[in-house]
């Protein structure tokens, strides 16, 4: 390799590495099946007791 070749790879990657960074997914963090049940489970919970009160 020569040595713009060399500092321009050099360059790019870490420009690349820099703009992945700033774009970031904007999707939902992942949330497991049991997850959902135990959280929907809390949350029926909470309900009946509100309802009692």
């Amino acid at each position: 390799m020569n040595r713009t070749k060399k500092i321009t790879k050099k360059f790019m990657g870490k420009a690349k590495k820099a703009n992945s960074k700033l774009h970031t997914a904007n999707k939902p963090k992942y949330v497991s099946k049991a997850e959902r049940d135990r959280l929907e489970a809390l949350e029926i919970a909470g309900k009946a007791i509100q309802e009692i009160d």
